[in-house]
């Protein structure tokens, strides 16, 4: 999945928030603690409510929720290139910036739901996926068919848009594994898997890089919907009585 665009290496989005941030603050100093305004100054009367009003947005988006746009193709026919989305970032735990991992976590990432993570090669970045493997599980991909611990995984969600296979040697987009994932770690995936830079690649995503679970999509108006989480355990838990595959570091 591409990044989408920076300015000084931030997110657009991220990069206009905080810079209205800090010319609000300013003007909230110099408008109450320089000037010394009077409060009914019309400048202090659009300055002031503006200032909290962002303070109110900071915490808002810092506990609870968060708007995110769709940049890539890689969780088609889901989620489309443009659909600005909803996320729950309270449920799995509030990231908090001074501390290195989530606090007050309410649940875990299960197999099947889609998450709103850092992207562990580039923290700048947020990325969009949906969780398909959990601590302990063993992943596999033989031509194109996932197994998760050792049970074929029925996936009627996936997206193919090319029909060629890649042997393993050639890239692991098709055929990788078996691997296992490892503790506070989780494999992502895009649902459109011939075209989603995912745990295929960049390998294993750290528990302390969740930062929400996708809730609704919320513009153009014409895709309004909630986001749907897949429960997929049932599929894998299965496999792990059955026969689980072996573990291969």
């Amino acid at each position: 999945m591409p990044p989408g665009a920076t300015i000084f290496g931030i997110e657009t989005t991220e990069f206009i928030f905080w810079a209205l941030f800090v010319l609000l603050t300013i003007g909230e100093i110099l408008v109450v603690f320089v000037f010394k305004l009077p409060k009914e100054n019309v400048v202090r009367d659009w300055v002031e409510p503006a200032f909290e009003a962002i303070i109110i947005a900071i915490v808002i988006r810092t506990l609870f929720i968060q708007a995110f746009r769709i940049p890539s193709s890689s969780m088609e026919d889901n989620l489309l290139i443009g659909d600005h989305i909803i996320a729950n970032k309270f449920v799995y735990g509030t990231y908090l910036p001074w501390k290195d991992d989530t606090t007050a976590r309410f649940a875990d990432p299960k197999r099947g739901e889609v998450i709103i993570f850092r992207y562990p090669e580039d923290p700048r970045f947020m990325f969009i996926k949906r969780c398909m493997g959990l601590p302990g599980d063993t992943i596999e991909m033989k031509d194109k068919v996932l197994y998760i611990n050792g049970k074929k995984m029925e996936e009627n969600y996936v997206y193919h848009k090319d029909m060629k296979i890649f042997p393993g040697f050639m890239s692991p987009r098709d055929s990788f594994g078996p691997v296992t994932v490892p503790p506070d770690s989780y494999f992502m995936m895009g649902d459109n898997r011939d075209n989603s830079s995912d745990s295929r690649f960049w390998g294993f995503l750290p528990r302390k890089n969740i930062r929400g679970k996708a809730w609704i999509v919320y513009w153009p108006p014409t895709r309004w919907k909630a986001i749907k989480h897949l429960k997929l355990d049932e599929q894998a838990k299965t496999a792990e009585t059955a026969a689980p595959a072996p573990a291969v570091k």
